[in-house]
């Protein structure tokens, strides 16, 4: 623990090539490894999830990066923003994306890519004439920054906030009372501070300030405070070739549709903000996944599963839409056919309650259907998944092509499901050893990989 201390430490205060076992991974090697890792912290602009869904301005785009070079992204949330620096150089992740202000300051230590989008620090500070509390006195917002001259302003210490401030009182010549907050306290948290009247100021960078007047009307973030910033992804100083694979990736990125689709989306309708976070669905505020998450608890209780297994199953299948109805007759939020929801106890497909108790029963018998074949119940998820989807004929059809082709039938990723996909061609589904014929196994090879992706989102929000 002291060694980590003393390492973080050197790592802030720039001495870097002192500390020696900074990683040196670079894009060959994570396209070897097959996956990115991003660190990134939870919150509007980068990663968070609604109606269990992941989303984030820029979760989106790494998403989009990830594909674009062919790795599976992986995301590393650092839920002390103080230690993300420590973290990418000592090789926790390959690259930050974490709504980060270029500064020169962080650039000895790291390396910064082309930028994302343009920003400038403002003051946070309750609306003129907004009063939390009855007794509260009459606000007037600082509309001049000499104002902030004895006034006291909340902030994290690690954060470029701080240092503005730190600046701004020299400018000024005066001094602001900076009060810092811990790492763990993210910018939307001290600006619900200033809503609620806790605090009377904070600093946010503008795009995180007006996504968040969308949902606290309250607050004035009209005075800025610095000149425009850019925000920008970190990668190591060790990782010259990932520097220059994401600049060229960013700097086409910005020039499609795509990328004002996903901007738009976070930054120019803040209709969509409001509506995220007055859910009891959103990851920073409600804390909840879904309406059925009490039942999934119960029910994962009852066999001894994940409950965030079960909700991943259900988002994949219906939305949590318990009206659901496949155009194959499947039914509910587990999405059940008929004669298998009667079989495990729902014959009324559309009470959610029973639906996903049934389908909770279905998955817990195929995984002893498949039990005497695979033994390790991780890879076992897998076929249960597989066979939850298109049948376990079909995925027994599928174990046969891979013993044939010198593929291991008892293991999914690289082996039965590379036949799962081959179903959907005739000189496979026509194949001798194959009984039941065409699939279309591109659903199933898919469907697998987002519940687990899907599943490990769930786990690093929920508790």
């Amino acid at each position: 623990m002291r060694r980590a201390v003393v390492c973080l430490c050197l790592v802030l205060a720039g001495c870097i090539d002192l500390y020696e076992n900074i990683s040196s991974v670079d894009i060959a090697d994570i396209k070897k490894r097959g996956k990115l890792l991003a660190l990134t912290s939870y919150g509007p602009n980068s990663y968070f999830l609604y109606k269990g869904q992941a989303l984030g301005y820029e979760y989106e785009l790494l998403s989009k990066l990830a594909e674009d070079i062919g790795v599976k992204l992986e995301i590393v949330v650092v839920r002390d923003a103080d230690e993300i620096t420590y973290m990418l150089n000592s090789g926790a992740g390959d690259i930050v994306a974490a709504n980060i202000a270029v500064t020169k300051k962080r650039a000895q230590t790291v390396q910064f890519t082309e930028h994302l989008t343009l920003t400038r620090q403002v003051l946070v500070q309750r609306a003129r004439g907004y009063k939390p509390k009855p007794d509260s006195k009459e606000w007037i917002p600082i509309r001049n920054t000499v104002d902030l001259i004895g006034k006291k302003v909340h902030v994290r210490e690690g954060s470029s906030y701080y240092l503005r401030l730190k600046n701004l009182s020299e400018e000024i010549g005066g001094d602001i009372e900076i009060e810092t907050v811990p790492g763990t306290e993210i910018t939307e948290d001290l600006i619900k501070k200033v809503s609620t009247g806790e605090i009377d100021y904070t600093v946010a960078d503008e795009n995180t300030a007006l996504i968040n007047q969308a949902y606290y009307p309250g607050i004035d973030v009209e005075t800025a405070i610095s000149f425009p910033q850019r925000i920008a992804w970190i990668v190591r100083n060790r990782s010259p070739e990932l520097l220059s694979t994401v600049n060229d990736w960013i700097k086409k990125m910005k020039t499609t549709d795509s990328y004002a689709l996903i901007y738009n989306r976070y930054y120019r309708d803040p209709r969509l903000y409001r509506e995220r976070v007055a859910s009891e669905f959103f990851s920073t505020s409600g804390g909840r996944v879904s309406p059925f998450d009490a039942v999934f608890k119960k029910a994962a209780q009852q066999y001894k599963m994940d409950w965030t297994l079960l909700a991943a199953v259900a988002y994949q299948e219906s939305r949590f839409d318990p009206n659901a109805r496949s155009w194959s007759g499947a039914q509910g939020v587990m999405q059940l056919m008929q004669p298998t929801a009667v079989e495990f106890g729902a014959p009324n497909a559309f009470k959610p309650d029973d639906n996903i108790l049934a389908g909770t029963k279905y998955l817990i018998y195929l995984d002893e259907r498949w039990k005497k074949d695979i033994s390790d119940p991780d890879e076992r998820l897998r076929f249960v998944l597989a066979s939850y989807n298109a049948g376990m004929a079909h995925v027994d059809d599928a174990r046969k092509l891979a013993s044939k082709y010198g593929k291991n039938e008892n293991k999914w990723a690289d082996n039965v499901e590379l036949f799962i996909l081959a179903l959907s061609k005739p000189e496979f589904f026509n194949d001798p050893v194959v009984q039941y014929g065409y699939l279309r196994g591109e659903e199933p090879y898919n469907y697998v990989r987002q519940i687990l992706e899907r599943q490990e989102h769930y786990k690093k929000f929920v508790k």
